[in-house]
């Protein structure tokens, strides 16, 4: 149990830290184009702590989800000379503020945001607004923070790749089969009358390096698979290292049915069904290794990473039906479908208490778990809706467009864009995102994703 704790507080701190830089990196570029910082706070809710430095206020709230800085003057005032008003890089925060006095209809909900501020902007320091900013400081502003993410999970997965090593099929024999049975089975141990598995025939033995096969020399266990499929009802001439010795032997991989399988591992379904292809079979499994990784396998681990969480996310209405499915029904959760923080804290407690597996494996899946949280983080912040850091990006961008074609064409300068007017947008995606996260935690209570 305490070991179970302990994961649980790994990944929390984790997360914390990772906001906290997060918010650093909002923080560090403002303060040095000149905008006034109020507030930079880790958590949500009531204050814990909190010291003020210089006009900054910097503290840890009681809800550890988030983060945020208070600038001055992220949204322009209504009208030429009017006072500009505080706002957050925080989208909770964003939303306690700017929503937090509405009444009524949507004018109405947009002239409370304006008028709301949990800071306004000093008399005398006006040009330290936010919207007073070149277009391409406030972009740096805003991707400073999914910034920082990506530079945690780059160092997270450098620490991973190139310092733990992972796991990774060997070209020592593992495991050898019994007997032949066919993908679809729904056996899966041996009866009298199934057919010989050919490397037992053949006398390979778990610990048996593969030297060769028909002459060619064998450097991975694919390489070694690929013959071996190729090869069916032929005579394949084996050389395995034994105790230090090369030993000759002889083996005919039997045609069998066996799953299609992608780069990495997953079965390839079509129409819903898993494919299968008949395919030489002599019944060996691979002995894993740890392998430290070089430097240049860093940036595709993370380019993959971000793949799948863009995947997952363009997927997400079908990946939230699927889980309101498990969540309230008999279907099993996806294991690589989305989860909560709640989640994360389950599967970490899960692997720093298997005592079965080595400490540093168990340390390298908590580190492999911190990385991807980053990547989760650096892409869902992306995401070009207010409040969350792509939709100021996005907004700045209009504005710096809006303001090219005006002079192109000689017109007059339109001015900053009121993103005011997209508040109840803003309090829409908060209310959707809200409710997502609600059922995850539900989910990860109820049917949670275990590694057990």
């Amino acid at each position: 149990m305490l070991l179970y704790i302990l994961g649980v507080l790994i990944i929390v701190v984790g997360l914390a830290l990772s906001i906290g830089l997060h918010e650093i990196g909002h923080l560090v570029p403002a303060k040095r184009f000149g905008v006034r910082v109020s507030q930079y706070m880790i958590g949500f809710g009531p204050t814990i702590f909190s010291r003020r430095k210089g006009e900054t206020e910097y503290g840890l709230k009681a809800i550890p989800l988030g983060g945020y800085i208070s600038m001055s003057g992220m949204f322009p005032p209504v009208k030429p000379g009017g006072r500009a008003r505080t706002a957050t890089t925080g989208f909770f925060d964003t939303v306690m503020q700017e929503g937090g006095r509405s009444r009524g209809g949507v004018a109405t909900m947009i002239d409370g945001a304006r008028q709301a501020s949990a800071a306004t902007i000093e008399p005398g320091e006006e040009s330290r607004a936010f919207y007073r900013l070149s277009v391409w400081k406030r972009i740096v502003i805003m991707l400073g923070g999914p910034f920082m993410n990506l530079v945690i999970a780059v160092v997270l997965y450098a620490v991973l790749l190139c310092g733990f090593g992972i796991a990774q099929a060997s070209t020592t024999v593992g495991s050898v089969s019994e007997c032949v049975l066919p993908a679809t089975s729904q056996r899966q141990e041996c009866e009298p009358g199934d057919p010989a598995a050919p490397g037992l025939a053949a006398g390979i033995e778990p610990g048996d390096r593969l030297v060769s096969m028909n002459g060619e020399d064998i450097t991975s266990w694919a390489q070694a698979t690929e013959l071996i499929r190729a090869s069916a009802a032929e005579h394949l001439a084996i050389v395995v290292e034994r105790d230090g010795e090369l030993v000759e032997l002889d083996a005919t991989p039997l045609l069998t049915e066996r799953y299609v399988t992608d780069a990495q591992g997953q079965i390839l379904e079509e129409n819903g069904e898993p494919v299968t292809q008949e395919v030489g079979f002599l019944g060996i499994g691979p002995a894993s290794e740890v392998v430290q990784q070089p430097v240049t396998a860093v940036l595709p681990a993370v380019g993959d990473n971000i793949g799948r969480v863009v995947h997952l996310i363009l997927n997400l209405p079908q990946r939230m039906v699927e889980i309101v499915q498990a969540a309230f029904g008999p279907e099993e959760r996806d294991p690589n479908g989305p989860i909560s923080v709640v989640g994360v804290g389950r599967i970490a407690g899960e692997i720093t208490s298997l005592n079965t597996i080595p400490v540093l494996e168990r340390a390298s899946a908590i580190v492999g778990l911190v990385a991807s949280l980053n990547v989760a983080l650096f892409v869902f912040n992306l995401i070009p809706l207010l409040p969350l850091d792509g939709g100021h990006v996005a907004g700045a961008l209009f504005e710096g467009i809006r303001r090219f074609f005006a002079r192109l064409f000689r017109r007059p300068d339109p001015g900053p864009v009121d993103t005011a007017k997209l508040i109840p947008l803003t309090l829409a995606v908060v209310t959707v995102l809200g409710a997502m996260s609600a059922l995850l935690i539900y989910a990860d209570i109820v049917k949670p994703i275990s590694i057990l």
